[in-house]
């Protein structure tokens, strides 16, 4: 069963409590999001090292019953 965008949003946020998270349904199928996740807990880090976070976030959903997530991370201007 897919994930819906508020089940995403949840994950990231309980995993990153300060983000700022808006999820986008790309295709209609609940299958292909795309994210924009702004964390103070990115500040300093990589860019592969902050999707490396919300993928942790995600709990191996990915693959699985999330198909595709684009993201663009950043740490708040």
């Amino acid at each position: 069963m897919p994930m819906d965008a508020n089940q995403i949003e949840a994950l990231i946020k309980a995993a990153l409590p300060d983000a700022k998270v808006e999820i986008r349904d790309l295709a209609g199928d609940g299958d292909h999001y795309a994210a924009n996740v702004v964390s103070e807990s990115f500040r300093g880090i990589s860019r592969v090292q902050q999707h490396q976070l919300v993928y942790q976030a995600l709990k191996g959903n990915m693959g699985g019953e999330l198909h595709a997530l684009a993201l663009q991370t950043k740490a708040p201007d």
